[in-house]
């Protein structure tokens, strides 16, 4: 695992050609000049650079360690490839998350070891690139003291933009009373939210040609979302706000299901006081490979634009497949940019950095 440039360190080392072709595009950004970028296109930073991944993952050396440890294996994934990626696409700024299963592999005080060095390690990564990264904690659920401490360290010493979740932990989604502890602080905090799926406990067996990510991963954010709004946790706990990945799963092509749940549950005045689609309406949701049309024109039937948020879910995906898939869908030029940037900026202010 390569370590983090120290670039801002203050040492007289010269460059790599990398960093000094990325300082040089991050001065050009910041006057609005154009720069000649590789293949000899030329990179207009003040209408290119503008981009706000939300969706980008990232893997700390402690992490990886423990993976490879237990025989299990991530993506790759470099700084180098990160920066190159999001240079090569527009992109101003990613706001990073730990790549999946996240910390918690059965063991507390490895889970909060973890938690902490991914969390410092993703901390540094933003100071080392001022303005080019964010910070979405990790937290080493289902450990609830564990995950109250990691809030406070994040939020209060890291300064960190928000938080990452996997959607389920140990066969328990997001909406389950055990978690309360958690999102009670969470929405003390008005905390951002981000989650993303994994292979449930559920369907880790299942025998199929494709593997869990193709289907199971898009499921199991559309479990997590019923979880929160028909046990109640969205309405109880309304600070929070919640980021979901791949254009929101399934849910889009389930909303009549959800909305015939509402009509027929028990104590629904009390747990959807709102009812369910204003708080569908509420939460935010990444285009990582939701992205083509049919998911896009599903989505906004039951979201507005203001909740979509540009995401790449780089190492799997690159900029270069959400770029297609929204300049193609027919946005406006203000509908474009709000999903590339105002609305992340309207959430994550500090991104303004």
């Amino acid at each position: 695992m390569q370590a983090i440039n120290q670039h801002d360190s203050g040492a007289t080392t010269p460059l790599p050609f990398n960093a000094a072709r990325r300082r040089l595009l991050a001065g050009l950004v910041a006057t609005g000049a154009t720069a000649a970028a590789p293949g000899g296109k030329l990179l207009a930073q003040s209408g290119k650079m503008h981009r706000i991944d939300i969706h980008h993952h990232i893997v700390s050396p402690g992490y990886s360690a423990a993976l490879k440890e237990r025989g299990q294996r991530h993506a790759p994934w470099s700084l180098d490839k990160s920066l190159e990626d999001m240079d090569r696409h527009g992109i101003a700024t990613a706001v990073t998350s730990l790549i999946q299963p996240a910390v918690w592999l059965g063991d507390v005080p490895l889970g909060r070891k973890l938690a902490r060095e991914a969390n410092d390690y993703a901390a540094q990564l933003a100071r080392d690139h001022r303005g080019r990264f964010g910070v979405f904690a990790t937290l080493p659920l289902p450990d609830t003291e564990g995950s109250l401490a990691e809030i406070a360290y994040a939020l209060d010493t890291l300064k960190a933009d928000g938080f990452c979740l996997m959607t389920s932990y140990n066969a328990r989604y997001l909406g389950d009373a055990a978690f309360y502890p958690v999102l009670e602080e969470l929405n003390r905090r008005s905390a951002v939210v981000y989650t993303h799926p994994l292979n449930p406990d559920c369907c880790g067996t299942i025998a199929d040609e494709v593997p869990p990510s193709i289907i199971e991963y898009a499921v199991d954010t559309t479990r997590t979302m019923a979880s929160l709004l028909f046990s109640g946790a969205a309405a109880k706990y309304p600070n929070i706000r919640w980021i979901f990945s791949h254009s929101g799963g399934v849910t889009p092509f389930l909303l009549s299901r959800f909305t015939f749940q509402e009509s027929t549950m028990k104590g629904r005045d009390e747990k959807l006081p709102n009812g369910v689609m204003h708080e569908l309406k509420k939460f935010y949701y990444d285009t990582a490979q939701g992205n083509h049309a049919g998911a896009l024109a599903a989505l906004l039937k039951m979201a507005p634009v203001s909740q979509l948020l540009y995401g790449t879910d780089f190492p799997f995906r690159t900029g270069a497949e959400v770029n297609a898939g929204l300049a193609h869908y027919g946005f406006s030029p203000a509908e474009l940019l709000a999903i590339e940037r105002d609305n992340a900026l309207r959430l994550l202010p500090a991104l303004k950095r």
